[in-house]
């Protein structure tokens, strides 16, 4: 641990206090906790960065060699056009020469095809294998991760009991704020095995009914006086899985609220329908979003501010589930006034 920090907590505690063995151990504890937890956390970003920036390396390459073979069949296709005149116009290409060449030709163009194809597949294997890898890695930090967290707000908690009449004021206000900043490292680590793992779950589509996922957010997002929740239509019954609409919602919900500084936080849910999509919104009456953030908002642990429960996560979760029902999400947005998500599910 910080040596100031460690004089910080001690400097605040009665005098008594200060020299007790278990505080000593209660700071060990803490030090090797943070350290662990902290270097596993880097080591989880960095290997997410790494692997978004070699999937996008594959991803151009797959684009590149589609490209090509693109071509190779453009000229595959004029020479079947070359071959069609021939047969039209009662003509055929000199036996010693063009037919050769011509056949050459075609020889050397279905080699070119079959390694491109063969690339290809081994360049889609690549990058199943390191979606894999970073599942796993990302499931596996996060276990690891848990458990000194855990720890740690078990310790604060025996030491916030134990210890209530012989701290000052001050000293518990610093273990509630352990506390708090346990709980915000543990809702990260929650939300990256969220985000890593969202796209993975094998789910068979059925019909949902939407009014029964809002209606249950919304009983538990209301349950304060001063959050209004309204449904401008019917909610349509769609082809989907309950658990990612559920999370698709929720995140949308819990940032209009979050982001909400007005007396009353007013929400409006609403759809429109067409022949390919369904088109829905949310409404909110918060703070509003620059137009220069409506990309970034959705790009993974980005924040607009230092908002302590905000981990960074809810919304390029709730775009990689639209992504998975093949639509599209945006926003508009008016400074301190409101903001309205718009997003689509392909029927």
């Amino acid at each position: 641990m910080n040596s100031l920090l460690k004089r910080q907590i001690r400097k605040y505690l009665p005098k008594e206090f200060q020299s007790n063995e278990s505080l000593d151990l209660f700071l060990d504890a803490i030090n090797k906790s943070y350290n662990t937890s902290e270097e596993q956390f880097g080591m989880l970003q960095r290997a997410t960065t790494i692997s978004s920036e070699e999937l996008f390396d594959v991803n151009s390459r797959l684009k590149e060699e589609t490209n090509s073979q693109k071509k190779v069949i453009e000229k595959l296709e004029g020479v079947i056009d070359q071959l069609q005149s021939y047969n039209l116009l009662g003509d055929r290409p000199e036996e010693n020469t063009d037919s050769l060449t011509l056949v050459d030709f075609i020889d050397n163009q279905t080699k070119e095809i079959i390694k491109i194809n063969n690339q290809r597949e081994a360049l889609l294997k690549d990058l199943e294998l390191q979606n894999q890898e970073l599942n796993d890695y990302a499931q596996m930090v996060s276990h690891d991760l848990k458990s000194p967290l855990q720890s740690i707000e078990t310790l604060a908690t025996w030491l916030q009991e134990d210890y209530k009449t012989a701290l000052e004021p001050y000293g518990i206000e610093n273990l509630q704020l352990i506390r708090n900043n346990v709980l915000k490292m543990d809702n990260l680590v929650s939300g990256i095995l969220e985000y890593s793992t969202i796209r993975r779950i094998e789910e068979e589509f059925y019909l949902v009914n939407l009014n029964d996922i809002v209606d249950k957010l919304k009983n538990n997002f209301s349950s304060t006086e001063n959050i209004k929740i309204s449904i401008k239509n019917t909610l349509p019954t769609i082809n989907g899985d309950k658990f990612r609409l559920e999370k698709l919602f929720y995140h949308l919900l819990d940032n209009a609220i979050k982001y909400n500084n007005k007396e009353v936080k007013i929400i409006e849910i609403g759809f429109k329908e067409d022949e390919n999509h369904w088109n829905f919104f949310i409404t909110d009456n918060g703070i509003g979003i620059k137009e220069r953030y409506f990309e970034k908002v959705f790009e993974t642990f980005q924040k607009l501010d230092n908002e302590n429960n905000s981990t960074g996560l809810g919304l390029p979760i709730v775009k990689k589930i639209i992504d998975i029902y093949n639509g599209k999400i945006w926003i508009e947005s008016i400074e301190n006034k409101e903001t309205t998500f718009y997003f689509t599910i392909k029927k």
